[in-house]
C-alpha cells in the first residue's frame, strides 16, 4: 500500500513537473509567434494577410492531427517496422509510447497557441479591410468584416479539425510513422566534428 502511495506521488510529481515546463514553454512560443506574426501582418495587404491566417489555421489542424494520432495509434505495426529496420520506426514507437506528451505539445501547445494567433491575425487583417473601404474601428462596416472573418476563421478552424480527427483515426499508423521519419531526420543529422589544430 505504501508503495502504491510512493508510485503515485512520483507519478504526480512528474505530471506537476511536466505541466510546468510545458506551461513555460507555451509562454515563450506564444510570445514569440505573437511577435513575429504582428510584425509581418503590419507590413502586408490584407490579400497577404488572409493567406498568413488560413496557413496559421492549416498548422493548428496539422499539429492537432498529430496529436489525436499518436493518441489513437497502437505499438504492434511499429514494432514489425522496426524488426525490418524501416527507418523512422523506433521513433514511431517512441511518439506512441509518449502519446500524452506527444498530444500534449501538439494539441495543447501548438494547436491552442495557433488558434489564439489567427484569431489575432485576422483582427490585423480586419482592420486593413476596413481602412480599404473608407471606413474607421468602431463602423458598422468594421464590425460586420469582423463579425465575417471571425466566423469564417472558426468554421475552418472547427471543420479542418473535424476532417483531421477522421484521419488520425482512421491513417494513425501511416500519420505517426511520417512523423518518426521526421524525428529521424533531425536525429540522425550529422553532429559538426571539431577539427583538431
Amino acid at each position: 500500500m505504501a508503495k502504491s502511495n510512493s508510485n503515485t506521488g512520483q507519478q504526480l510529481k512528474k505530471s506537476i513537473m511536466f505541466s510546468i515546463s510545458i506551461a513555460v514553454i507555451t509562454f515563450v512560443l506564444a510570445a514569440i509567434f505573437s511577435v513575429i506574426s504582428s510584425t509581418i501582418m503590419n507590413g502586408v495587404i490584407w490579400g497577404v494577410g488572409i493567406l498568413i491566417v488560413l496557413i496559421i489555421i492549416f498548422v493548428g489542424i496539422f499539429f492537432d492531427t498529430l496529436g489525436i494520432a499518436a493518441t489513437a495509434a497502437v505499438e504492434q505495426p511499429f514494432h514489425a517496422m522496426a524488426s525490418e529496420k524501416v527507418f523512422g520506426a523506433k521513433e514511431a514507437v517512441y511518439i506512441v509510447r509518449h502519446a500524452d506528451r506527444f498530444a500534449s505539445f501538439c494539441n495543447d501547445v501548438v494547436g491552442d497557441i495557433s488558434g489564439i494567433i489567427s484569431g489575432t491575425a485576422s483582427a490585423l487583417v480586419v482592420l486593413q479591410l476596413a481602412q480599404v473601404f473608407g471606413h474607421g474601428e468602431g463602423s458598422a462596416v468594421q464590425i460586420t468584416i469582423n463579425v465575417l472573418m471571425t466566423s469564417v476563421v472558426a468554421a475552418l478552424t472547427v471543420g479542418g479539425k473535424a476532417i483531421g480527427k477522421f484521419f488520425a483515426i482512421n491513417y494513425s499508423t501511416n500519420i505517426i510513422i511520417y512523423a518518426g521519419k521526421i524525428l529521424a531526420i533531425f536525429n540522425n543529422r550529422p553532429k559538426l566534428k571539431r577539427t583538431r589544430k
